[in-house]
């Protein structure tokens, strides 16, 4: 997860029952694997003493920035988000490393044409 990240900053008040979600992404951050995808992510935690909500921002190798609200999404909803949008990245600079433009442009009329038929023979 951590190898598609520049850098993850997590804030929280450790007296907040809403925190959950953030420790356990602290925790996933923490793990030996993820640290290993990546050691120079950059790991932020920010204990608050206010009642500003949990929240869990992360910053693209891309630079693209992203904060989520983790009183109300799962440190797993948020993995899953990280690794799919790591995925697109990854795709993104295969395409570009291939000498391709980006995003693909798929013409309407090639989208518009009926996909071919498959027959299966049943033996």
């Amino acid at each position: 997860m951590l190898k598609f990240l520049s850098k993850v900053k997590i804030e929280f008040n450790a007296l907040d029952p809403r925190l959950p979600s953030c420790m356990e992404f602290l925790a996933q951050c923490n793990a030996r694997k993820a640290k290993e995808s990546n050691p120079a992510c950059q790991l932020i935690v920010k204990r608050r003493t206010d009642d500003h909500p949990p929240q869990i921002t992360v910053t693209f190798v891309n630079g693209v920035e992203e904060v989520f609200d983790a009183t109300s999404t799962p440190a797993q909803t948020i993995r899953n988000m990280i690794l799919e949008k790591g995925q697109l990245l990854e795709t993104e600079q295969m395409f570009r490393e291939a000498g391709e433009t980006w995003p693909v442009i798929i013409p309407d009329e090639e989208l518009n044409q009926p996909a071919p038929s498959i027959k299966l023979r049943l033996s």
